[in-house]
């Protein structure tokens, strides 16, 4: 790996360590939080940076930001070294933590914002100009004038989204973003955080246990496992790797029996009689299409839906491969 200031990657890890001690009743231990990743991400990627509870994410994000010394390896971020570097590195990187609020409690939003504004050291057009920008596309026009602590908590979300995104960052880290959000905010900041990325070329870093943040926002997933990198590739080849499959749900126009013995295809469920049946199918082996003509063949079809594969359920067969 080329760890070369300037070399043009937005993050650059390299064995990249962290180990803590920790108390275990008498006894101290060595607890290893990351264990040598190495990655590299590209200037306007996407990443999914997924792994269960105590898998290492928090870890990470701390030592890419210059909160946390690595215990070993090395790490660039926007081709800065984080911990020296941590004031200069602040100006180019923007980070929500979905649970911890950078907005001062007591302030309008607009005045939160304006104090970031400050503190990045905008000039007063660039400060309006961007405000202008992200009030139009977050919706914040009618709360800008709240206190935040009476936002309800997706209005606060969004405000947060616009706190960390203020001095155009080229890189943003989104710690659970969504954690607590209902249906219509989910999709909204989904939608804007597409359009900052096409907008702005923004790189984008999202840890989440909401895989339809992943689904919808990133193009590239990484899954850590007990610090260990366990996967680094898209969603697809995520499926592909621990033989995920898809599922074929078929509405017939009469109850018939399981269908059973159908080339390429398990059957899963019946529901009603018959009426409705679920077929699990191999992506890379056969397609959507041959499954429903080789049902066709034995009963009427009015109407068809395909599931992709469970996510969570990829992810926890990619842990126990790991393992």
């Amino acid at each position: 790996m080329n760890s070369a200031v300037g070399s043009g990657a937005i993050i650059e890890t390299d064995g990249l360590t962290r180990e803590f001690r920790v108390r275990d009743g008498r006894r101290k231990r060595l607890l290893t939080a990351v264990d040598g990743l190495t990655v590299r991400v590209e200037p306007g990627e996407a990443v999914g940076y997924i792994g269960a509870n105590g898998a290492g994410k928090s870890t990470t994000i701390k030592m890419l930001t210059g909160i946390l010394v690595p215990t070993a390896g090395r790490v660039l971020t926007c081709g800065l070294r984080p911990v020296p570097d941590r004031r200069r590195l602040a100006r180019q990187v923007g980070v929500v933590f979905g649970q911890r609020s950078q907005l001062w409690w007591d302030l309008p939003v607009r005045e939160s914002l304006r104090i970031l504004a400050a503190i990045h050291m905008l000039s007063r057009a660039e400060e309006n100009d961007r405000t202008a920008e992200l009030v139009e596309q977050l919706e914040l026009g009618e709360f800008l004038s709240v206190p935040v602590r009476q936002l309800s908590l997706g209005q606060r979300m969004r405000a947060e989204i616009a706190a960390a995104l203020l001095h155009s960052p080229r890189l943003v880290i989104l710690d659970e973003p969504t954690i607590g959000l209902d249906v219509l905010s989910k999709q909204r900041l989904r939608e804007f955080l597409i359009g900052e990325r096409r907008r702005h070329g923004t790189t984008l870093l999202l840890t989440t246990h909401d895989m339809g943040d992943v689904e919808r926002l990133c193009d590239r997933i990484l899954v850590i496992d007990h610090g260990r990198l366990a996967y680094d590739g898209d969603l697809p080849g995520l499926s592909r790797t621990v033989g995920a499959q898809r599922v074929l749900v078929v509405d017939l126009a009469e109850p018939v029996p399981d269908l059973t013995g159908l080339d390429g295809a398990t059957h899963l469920s019946s529901q009603a009689g018959g009426l409705r049946q679920r077929l699990a199918f191999d992506a890379e082996k056969t397609t959507a299409a041959k499954v429903l003509a080789a049902v066709s063949g034995q009963a009427e079809v009015l109407d068809l839906t395909v599931e992709e594969p469970d996510i969570e359920d990829v992810v926890r067969r990619i842990y126990a491969a790991s393992r």
